[in-house]
Order: structure tokens, then sequence, then C-alpha cells
């Protein structure tokens, strides 16, 4: 019997799905680079999501966002702890799909420490 992760369902689907596109956008081929450069301009390290809400990481990257009169900090507190972690996996998974090549280049942002 192998692992299976437990389907919880989405609370705020609108919510969540608007966040969940955003980053999606965010992390597009076209413009990824932008969004790390814009991390490392911020001082922020890619894994602290909360710290990048703070700082509108996602918002300078991607105009559509700001447009809903919302930013992604909002939009991320409205949303139950269960849509939070979702939010949160779903992020992290992208950050490591990230062409290796830009993550060495900023490896400095991509640390632990």
């Amino acid at each position: 019997m192998s692992f299976q992760q437990a389907q919880i369902p989405v609370q705020n689907r609108e919510h969540f799905e608007q966040l969940k596109s955003a980053m999606e956008r965010a992390f597009s081929s076209a413009i990824v680079e932008k969004l790390l450069k814009k991390f490392h301009s911020s001082n922020v390290r890619v894994r602290r999501l909360e710290e990048a809400l703070d700082k509108r990481v996602f918002e300078s990257v991607d105009p559509a966002l700001g447009q809903s009169g919302k930013s992604a900090k909002e939009i991320y507190e409205s949303l139950s702890l269960s849509d939070q972690a979702m939010i949160r996996e779903f992020y992290l998974e992208r950050l490591e799909r990230v062409d290796p090549k830009l993550r060495s280049r900023f490896q400095k942002i991509y640390r632990y420490y």
C-alpha cells in the first residue's frame, strides 16, 4: 500500500484560485526571472512566503493581481488555515520547479540560512 495524500476541499475557492493563478503567472518562464530579481532586491528568501506577501513581491511582477482591489496578502489572509497551507504547498512546489540555472544564479535567496 502506497502513501496517498488526503484530499482536503478548498473552502474559499474564488480567492484560492485567484492567488494560485497569480502564482502560476509569476512562475511562468516569461517572468520568473523578474520575480527572482524582486525577491533579491527586497532581500527576501524565496521560501518565506509570508514575508514575500508583506513586501508585495507578487504585485510587482503581476499587474493583474492589483486590479482585483486586494493585495496578495489580503487574499491570503482571507483564506482558511487549510487553504493557506495548500497555497504554501503549491508555492513551494513551484519554487522547486524553477530552472536549475536560474536557481544557481539566485542561490543567495534559495539558501535555507
